[in-house]
């Protein structure tokens, strides 16, 4: 569909009707050809034809002459949606059912008229709806645009720690260098790991990645390099491990950092050998892979610690690589909310939300300490979860709103305002109580807490009718 030059109206847009009610074509070329280029079909089987071969920009249905019942307009209407989700499309009936219409709407028609139809009209709708589609259009092309500008592979973001991260990428790409990605739990260090992957010469070649954190100890060992058959009690076959999966591709290890030193030690022989042993096994096997170490901690402090071998340290921190954390990255929240709402909106079906303008004060002002996988999760949550089209302060959880000043703002003046001098009055009620009970009752006692006289006191609680007399 093309996108309309609505300045000079320059642009002409294809508009389909198909029926076959002869009384139709002169109505519809008098009111519509003026403004579009118009075309009457009388089969279903040439509109499909024509979708495929070239998309019109409307296409106004007949659904009293598609088919044998009124059904099969409504599942042709779908059909239509699902051949051209930009098309314009307009339902035409003689049928007053108020359930066909439903149908039609929950089949995505966009405009709907029943007969005796007034083609003036139509034409004034069909210019409204194919302007504002033309404008949807326009404006997904330049979101498009906008997130080709700030995201790399499947990393979004514009700011520039993140643009230091995508240079990295590119640099090392190419190579063989073993890389560390580092970075706090939630950054996307194994989608680093991937666009290099992406990147470099074994795109097409395998890329095995294990999680060295949520294996068992005495699992892990055996999934780095395999073993025999009757290597132990449960080993009735031989299999592989993940380093020799690897062959010929990549192998990311990410929290390198949890591996026991024993493995840490055999580890390193592979690395230096690129040779693999599988357990119970004889013979060494020749590995060709790029290894990619990941980590969230801090691993100078685990060698000097005697947790981490400094032979393996300095062996795998070949090519360093650094994630900034989400509060030190200026400007993608609202790049990286808007990517998240649009995909989880798209991939549940809903409309597409937008959050009101403290949310987004809110969501910007925020540390994150889960980073981006936090972020991710929320908004997936607030897609699910909220039923209307605009995501409010109210929705967030209660840790966002804790510290902002935005989120304290908008919980004390709700949209539709407070009675300033009943809010005040509960206040007053509620500390002249808490006072009482502290003093056991004495009013005396609690105008020393309260350090307000006891004249003030005494008045206080007779205009608000709290304390004994």
């Amino acid at each position: 569909m093309r996108v309309a030059n609505l300045q000079t109206e320059a642009d002409r847009f294809t508009v389909v009707i198909v029926t076959t009610d002869e009384r139709v074509r002169p109505e519809a070329e008098a009111s519509l050809t003026g403004e579009h280029d118009l075309l009457i079909l009388q089969t279903w089987d040439e509109l499909t034809a024509m979708v495929a071969r070239q998309a019109p920009d409307a296409v106004l249905l007949d659904l009293d002459t598609v088919g044998e019942r009124s059904q099969d307009g409504i599942a042709a209407l779908g059909e239509l949606r699902g051949l051209g989700p930009d098309l314009v499309l307009v339902g035409l009936t003689r049928s007053n059912s108020r359930n066909l219409r439903l149908q039609a709407v929950a089949a995505g028609v966009d405009e709907y008229f029943v007969a005796p139809i007034d083609f003036e009209e139509v034409a004034s709708v069909m210019r409204r709806a194919l302007e504002k589609r033309a404008l949807q259009i326009e404006c997904r092309q330049r979101h498009c645009t906008q997130v080709e500008r700030e995201s790399f592979c499947e990393l979004i973001g514009g700011s520039e720690p993140m643009r230091r991260v995508y240079d990295a990428i590119t640099r090392v790409a190419e190579s063989a260098s073993t890389v560390l990605i580092r970075g706090e739990s939630g950054t996307g260090k194994e989608l680093v790991a991937r666009a290099i992957v992406a990147l470099g010469p074994r795109a097409q070649k395998p890329f095995v990645s294990i999680n060295c954190a949520a294996l068992p100890e005495n699992l892990i060992e055996t999934e780095l390099f395999g073993h025999e058959k009757g290597a132990f009690t449960d080993a009735r076959t031989a299999r592989a491990g993940h380093i020799e999966l690897a062959h010929t591709g990549t192998l990311l290890l990410d929290e390198i950092a949890t591996l026991g030193l024993a493995l840490q030690s055999k580890l390193l022989r592979v690395l230096e050998d690129r040779a693999v042993t599988r357990i119970g096994g004889q013979g060494a096997r020749k590995i060709d892979f790029r290894l990619i170490a990941a980590t969230n901690e801090n691993l100078e402090e685990l060698v000097h610690a005697g947790r981490f071998r400094e032979d393996l340290y300095y062996r795998i921190n070949v090519v360093p690589i650094v994630l900034p954390s989400l509060r030190d990255r200026p400007g993608d929240v609202p790049v990286l909310v808007d990517h998240f709402l649009r995909f989880y909106c798209g991939a549940n079906k809903v409309p597409l939300k937008r959050l009101d303008p403290d949310v987004m004060q809110i969501l910007e002002e925020d540390a994150w300490p889960g980073n981006v996988r936090e972020l991710e999760n929320l908004m997936q949550r607030l897609v699910l979860m909220v039923d209307g089209p605009v995501v409010k302060v109210q929705h967030l959880p209660q840790r966002l709103l804790y510290n902002s000043a935005a989120g304290h703002e908008s919980l004390l003046i709700p949209d539709d305002g407070v009675n300033f001098d009943d809010e005040i009055a509960k206040i007053e009620v509620a500390y002249l109580t808490a006072a009482l009970r502290r003093s056991a009752g004495s009013k005396i006692g609690a105008a020393r807490l309260l350090q307000v006289d006891k004249q003030k006191m005494h008045y206080l609680c007779r205009k608000y009718r709290i304390g004994r007399d």
